[in-house]
């Protein structure tokens, strides 16, 4: 019964974690869209030249504590260790704040030597703003930690959703009010980032109300444990901190090789612009549209991920019952349904970039570097599912380093292409880098399990619905656009009902191709983790099964 309560809170408190984590992303993907349309590109570019160093910033502030914390107090949740568990997360919580106060102070005062990095001095008073969120953020993650070692998610799921919305609305407040002042570019940036501050202490205030309903109610249990001796010899701080850092390093490294694939474009697409005659703000507004389709494919990455964790027990589960075959075939399905998805994600944003640029941003600019940074959806899609893949059969490193790879491939190939052929060099040497992890990943996967990948499921027949998709998504974006246009309708709302008239199309062209060419048989569909019966169940009452 115990076994069966705890598996039973384990299972809602990774539901009630994972809505939370897709309506944060969520609404972290969206802001990005009124940032672009209040601030314009010039600040929409220094933004996104700066936010992928602060979010390396906090991974290196972190250094993998929240994961320490929560392994650390499970352990001592399991043998009744009450006390213990304080003691590990008044050490980690020290250590943070410290971390998070010294990088703060580092990114702070450093920022004209990080902007000498970039080539751009605009980016000084936007680092400054990230380097407040530095207070909060590293401490509120450390009681994120705490608590999901007793397996209780929702402290981390109100926090995390708190953050979001108070960084997207303090950002927007700030955004209508410098830009009815007429503020510079640079100081819009650093007001959106403020947001992450705003954010931080927000998500911190939450964390601190769950952590003083904790004390209150775990006190006398502390107390008693004490007393009856069930906590043992006292551990020395120093020995507890060497021990939580053993574990911490890793995670921490393996959390930073994914911060640099982005942080590769920071430091050399702005600097190889105004090396080309840009200029700092030309700079900023190249890299600014360079950006406009990133919100989109960060939709497709973060359902990439959200359903990646659905495979790491069923193949761990298969693994561990010595059952190879199974192995293989829940890898290569696996594999080519995420294959699939993700190329039509790709070819349905490419063919309906034009409309979706409008409706998002209120111009073409940049409308074929979309069509390039579109098929990163792609490459993220195989390379998320390859690294659960890996990690479901215990291969947890490779992927790190495998990634570590391609953010060098990526600043190779920036070097290379972007002082040919600008923004669009940039975007092509995304989609390679993406496509390089991915098949670093594939190729390990092929050699451990023994997994045949067959070209003709794989590449022949998919081309065919994949073609019948981009047709019938194209056909429906003209056709709502001519109406549309003709009617005298706003034009990004013309835009953005052509796109929704497209997506709409192309989806269930690539849904009934699918199934008509048998590309996901109902078998294979049935053998998809959590979601496949459901799926063949739903595809069989609309008749699209036999």
């Amino acid at each position: 019964m115990k076994e069966a309560g705890t598996t039973s809170k384990i299972l809602q408190g990774a539901f009630v974690l994972s809505i939370a984590m897709v309506l944060s992303k969520l609404i972290g993907t969206v802001q990005k869209i009124p940032l672009q349309n209040m601030g314009g590109d010039v600040v929409f570019g220094i933004y996104n030249t700066v936010y992928p160093f602060y979010n390396l910033m906090v991974v290196l502030a972190l250094a993998g504590f929240p994961a320490a914390i929560s392994k650390f107090v499970a352990e001592d949740a399991a043998l009744g260790r009450q006390a213990r568990s304080r003691q590990v997360i008044g050490i980690a919580s020290v250590t943070l704040a410290c971390s998070g106060l010294l990088l703060g102070s580092l990114i702070y005062f450093g920022a004209p030597l990080i902007g000498g990095w970039i080539d751009n001095a605009s980016v000084e008073p936007a680092l400054r703003a990230s380097a407040i969120a530095m207070l909060f953020v590293p401490v509120m993650s450390g009681l994120r930690g705490f608590f999901q070692g007793y397996q209780d998610m929702m402290p981390t799921a109100v926090s995390q959703i708190t953050e979001q919305s108070v960084r997207v609305g303090v950002m927007i407040v700030l955004l209508v009010y410098l830009t009815s002042t007429g503020a510079t570019a640079e100081h819009i940036a650093a007001g959106a980032l403020i947001g992450s501050a705003a954010g931080g202490a927000a998500g911190l205030v939450v964390m601190g109300g769950y952590w003083r309903r904790y004390r209150r109610s775990h006190h006398a249990v502390i107390e008693d444990s004490l007393r009856s001796g069930n906590e043992g010899e006292r551990e020395g701080s120093g020995k507890l901190l060497w021990s939580m850092l053993k574990y911490a390093i890793p995670v921490c490294l393996g959390a930073l090789a994914v911060s640099l694939v982005s942080l590769a474009d920071t430091f050399t697409v702005p600097r190889l612009l105004k090396a080309g005659g840009a200029g700092e703000a030309g700079a900023m507004v190249q890299f600014g549209v360079y950006n406009r389709g990133m919100p989109i494919v960060q939709l497709i990455t973060m359902l990439a991920t959200s359903l990646s964790v659905l495979f790491i027990p069923a193949l761990a589960e298969a693994k561990v019952t010595g059952d190879k075959q199974l192995v293989a075939e829940r890898s290569r399905l696996s594999l080519r349904w995420f294959w699939l998805t993700g190329m039509a994600a790709s070819i349905g944003i490419a063919m309906l970039a034009q409309p979706v640029n409008i409706a998002l941003y209120q111009d073409t600019d940049g409308t074929s570097v979309i069509r390039w940074i579109a098929f990163t959806a792609a490459g993220s899609a195989l390379s998320i599912i390859s690294a659960a893949l890996l990690q479901g059969i215990s291969i947890v490193k490779a992927p790190a380093l495998h990634l570590l790879a391609a953010a060098a491939a990526k600043t190779l190939l920036n070097l290379l292409l972007v002082p040919q052929l600008g923004i669009t060099g940039a975007a092509i040497a995304s989609v390679a880098a993406h496509f390089l992890a991915a098949a670093l990943n594939i190729a390990l996967l092929t050699r451990r399990t023994g997994l045949r990948i067959r070209a003709g499921t794989t590449l022949f027949k998919p081309a065919a619905v994949l073609a019948g998709m981009a047709l019938a998504a194209g056909a429906a974006m003209l056709a709502a656009d001519a109406l549309l246009s003709a009617a005298g309708l706003h034009a990004r709302l013309t835009a953005a009902a052509a796109s929704l008239a497209g997506a709409a199309a192309g989806g269930a062209a690539f849904l009934a191709g699918a199934v008509k060419t048998r590309l996901l048989s109902e078998q294979e569909l049935r053998m998809l983790p959590k979601i496949g019966a459901s799926l063949a169940g739903l595809l069989r009452r609309l008749r699209l099964l036999a």
